[in-house]
């Protein structure tokens, strides 16, 4: 789906109309479907399932400390300056492996690690080495893997980038959010452009080509032209992939943000104005719009991913890589398959607790019921293809579309007359302006949002 260049001011009215709390459907049902009332024979029937055949395993690790805090932020973090926590926790991360080892068939493989956070480089140099060697001393690693770390420019150098390199870290995902000064402070997070480029060119130096961008649209003191700078930035370093994420202000969710001053926040219009800015500017500058807030290169594997029809979302946002079972380590971590998702426990006392007593530290469970699996195949078509064709779902389910979403298609037909979409004979595809609402379109479909209320712990969609 190509796009099309449009003006912040012809949609201005179809935001205040559209501007409601939803998910971003990282998965379906989201996270919070997720029950701490469940049986614990969920987690040994699934254990047993992953024994009987060889798997293909992507692994998320999760590092929650940070140095500082950054006000704006939502992740599961804490906040110490004491690095022998890091050693603390890779202990029990082995003692988690070595569990989770027991339920893999022997010839699974894992195709895809990625260390999130809080700040995976939190870990000094040493610390990560070790737990690269946990890692390919637990599983077996596929040789063309795909080994990505989440990298805070501030605390990080030539010592770090060596060690991830040593372990086989071959993408590299630096947190910038904005370059301008007086957003920095606003955000509490003072990091100086020249620093920022500095790692980029390290990583590089050491063979860590693969170089993400994350920014972050919707903060306090951003303008158009502040904006723009980061971009501009940002592109002198040539990344690969950016991400400039919607900064979602829930306060009541997340204390920290109550730091903030709300008063410097952009408003709805200008927020508006930030995200069509950066969308029609990267697209300008060679990137692809993949959706929501991804961008790559023409060659990058997402942009073929999404010219083929084969770009995938998970809990970690847009992939390539579909048939990948997806397994979270560490406190607050979430697992995926097909027929059930795993949270760990948000607690670090309790996450130890649990794998001290020799138990997986789940803590929240969801099987995905045979309605689940439908509406979540609707909904991922809608957020990583952009359409929906009737045909190939009847093929795929069995299913008449019109039949088992009669209602939901007389839903669509308001979004449709304000321009968001195209019912035809045989589906419907999202227009160019559609995909800024691509997670309105895709609530349609959410049967848990019309049966509970839970529209408050959602950031606005737009």
């Amino acid at each position: 789906m190509i796009f099309v260049k449009f003006s912040a001011s012809n949609i201005i009215g179809l935001v205040h109309k559209y501007n409601v709390p939803g998910p971003r459907y990282t998965s379906y049902p989201t996270a919070l479907q997720l029950t701490d009332s469940f049986d614990q024979g969920l987690i040994e029937e699934n254990c047993s399932e992953r024994r009987t055949e060889p798997r293909q395993i992507s692994l998320y690790f999760h590092i929650p400390f940070c140095f500082s805090l950054c006000w704006y932020c939502g992740c599961t973090k804490i906040i110490t300056t004491n690095q022998d926590r890091g050693d603390i926790y890779l202990g029990y991360l082995e003692k988690e492996m070595l569990l989770l080892k027991e339920t893999l068939h022997p010839e699974s493989d894992v195709h895809q690690i990625h260390f999130g956070g809080g700040t995976p480089t939190f870990l000094s140099p040493e610390q990560l080495r070790k737990l690269g060697e946990l890692i390919r001393s637990t599983f077996t690693i596929h040789q063309d893997a795909e080994f990505s770390v989440e990298i805070d420019p501030r605390r990080v150098g030539d010592d770090h980038i060596i060690a991830l390199k040593e372990i086989g870290c071959n993408r590299a995902s630096l947190g910038v959010q904005d370059t301008n000064e007086e957003v920095q402070q606003a955000i509490h997070r003072i990091q100086p452009f020249g620093l920022t480029k500095n790692v980029a060119e390290l990583l590089r130096k050491h063979g860590i080509s693969h170089i993400n961008v994350d920014l972050i649209y919707g903060l306090p003191k951003q303008t158009i032209a502040s904006f723009k700078k980061s971009i501009d930035d940002v592109l002198s370093m040539d990344p690969d992939r950016f991400a400039i994420y919607s900064y979602a202000h829930i306060p009541s969710v997340m204390p920290s943000q109550k730091l903030l001053n709300e008063s410097d926040l952009p408003s709805t219009e200008e927020k508006l104005s930030l995200l069509v800015f950066a969308v029609n500017y990267l697209t300008r500058a060679g990137y692809t719009y993949i959706g929501m807030d991804h961008f790559a290169k023409e060659g990058d594997e997402l942009s073929i991913a999404l010219r083929e029809g084969t770009l995938h979302r998970n809990f970690q946002g847009y992939s390539t890589r579909a048939e990948l079972e997806m397994i979270g380590l560490g406190m607050s971590s979430i697992s995926q398959n097909e027929d059930l998702y795993t949270q760990n426990e948000k607690n670090l006392s309790s996450y130890y607790e649990l794998l001290d007593s020799g138990k997986l530290p789940v803590k929240k469970v969801l099987r995905l019921s045979n309605e689940d699996k439908i509406r979540k195949k609707v909904i991922m078509e809608i957020m990583c293809r952009g359409e929906i064709n009737y045909d190939s779902f009847l093929n795929e389910t069995g299913l008449i579309f019109h039949d088992k979403f009669h209602d939901e298609l007389e839903r669509l037909k308001e979004p449709e007359s304000d321009g968001l979409l195209h019912l035809m004979n045989n589906g419907f595809r999202i227009t160019s302006t559609g995909r800024l609402f691509l997670r309105n379109i895709a609530m349609v479909f959410d049967d848990y949002l019309t049966q509970k209320h839970h529209k408050s712990a959602y950031s606005k969609t737009v």
